[in-house]
């Protein structure tokens, strides 16, 4: 069986099929050989000429109306008909295969969303499943006669109030994350010292660093006003300070410290906070600002952690157009930083 595989091809076999049916009747008729010759070569000439023109014509024709539908051209016929007029049916193959290269990169992409949403669905339940679940079982044993023990329901009250603590954390940080997506650009940028506020939250988290023995320091927070002006959403920024914080605190040694230090980078101002926790492994790494991924998932929920704060943490720092850096070792602690636009010095 002969396979045709382009219009040329098919041209060729049918103008050769056209001039020895010629040839065959002119022998029969019994002219001379040299007409039979002439007459036959014209004859596939021609044949194959008109043919690859009707050929074509014909799959243009075919193609025209598919290529308006795949495109989703509302235009009429004879404006399909005119706009195709200077388009070989090659170029039309090639723009049709492109569509549907960017197609089934875009089906790909939905994908990839769609496995993303139905990841992070499963990560919302199974971190709202557990609060409560616990706070069902401990109802269910202050129902079952707990209550007549001071001590029982006193215990049982605690933990329900702490499970029910963490649920509000997890509501919480995942509605920051909800409105960091949707108003991005809907920063308050103002002028204001980072050391400064450095300074207060390290203040206010001091108790929690003590639990841990975790000493906080905040580089150059004895001379106030610094020398260090961003301009950046102060409530933002303090955010990302206040979970960064709280993260090396969490991972941190016991008997070991958390700092600081701000870095001047010409046009930026350069945030550090760096510690001598338990530090994260090179697997861990890509993944640490995943949304519920923890490195340490005990660690983590011991201390009401929501596996949330990194992933605020880049969508701020995003937010604000920069980007946030770690570099770690292991046993030795972590670094994370990032970079802020600097304030324009007032001069009085």
């Amino acid at each position: 069986m002969i396979t045709v595989k382009t219009k040329e091809n098919a041209s060729l076999l049918m103008a050769l099929v056209a001039a020895i049916i010629v040839a065959i009747v002119m022998v029969i008729g019994g002219m001379a050989w040299w007409l039979i010759c002439c007459v036959a070569v014209g004859v596939f000439v021609i044949m194959a000429i008109f043919s690859l023109f009707m050929m074509k014509q014909y799959v243009a024709y075919k193609l025209k109306p598919i290529y308006s539908m795949v495109l989703s051209r509302d235009v009429h016929t004879t404006e399909i008909v005119d706009e195709m007029k200077d388009k070989h049916v090659e170029n039309i193959s090639e723009e049709l295969t492109a569509w549907a290269d960017d197609n089934d990169k875009e089906i790909e992409r939905l994908k990839h969303s769609e496995a993303f949403r139905k990841q992070y669905l499963g990560n919302v339940a199974h971190e709202l499943k557990t609060p409560i679940f616990n706070i069902q079982g401990y109802i269910s044993t202050l129902l079952d006669g707990g209550l007549e023990d001071e001590l029982i329901n006193r215990k049982y009250l605690e933990r329900a109030e702490k499970s029910i603590d963490r649920l509000i954390n997890i509501v919480n940080d995942l509605d920051t994350i909800s409105k960091l997506e949707n108003d991005m650009n809907r920063l308050n940028m103002e002028r204001f010292d980072i050391v400064a506020l450095a300074k207060e939250i390290a203040e206010q988290l001091e108790m929690e660093a003590a639990k841990r023995n975790v000493k906080l320091v905040v580089k150059g927070a004895d001379s106030l006003p610094s020398s260090f002006w961003v301009v950046a959403d102060k409530h933002f920024v303090g955010q990302v300070l206040v979970n960064l914080i709280i993260n090396s605190i969490n991972y941190g040694k016991e008997g070991g410290y958390t700092r600081i230090k701000f870095r001047d980078m010409l046009d930026k101002i350069l945030i550090e906070v760096e510690d001598t926790g338990v530090g994260i492994s090179k697997e861990d790494m890509p993944r640490i600002f995943e949304r519920f991924y923890r490195v340490d998932k005990g660690r983590s929920r011991e201390q009401g952690g929501t596996g949330l704060g990194l992933a605020i943490v880049k969508h701020i720092v995003e937010a604000h157009g920069e980007r946030i850096s770690v570099r770690s070792e292991l046993g030795v602690g972590t670094t994370f930083a990032f970079p802020l636009k600097k304030a324009e010095v007032i001069v009085k």
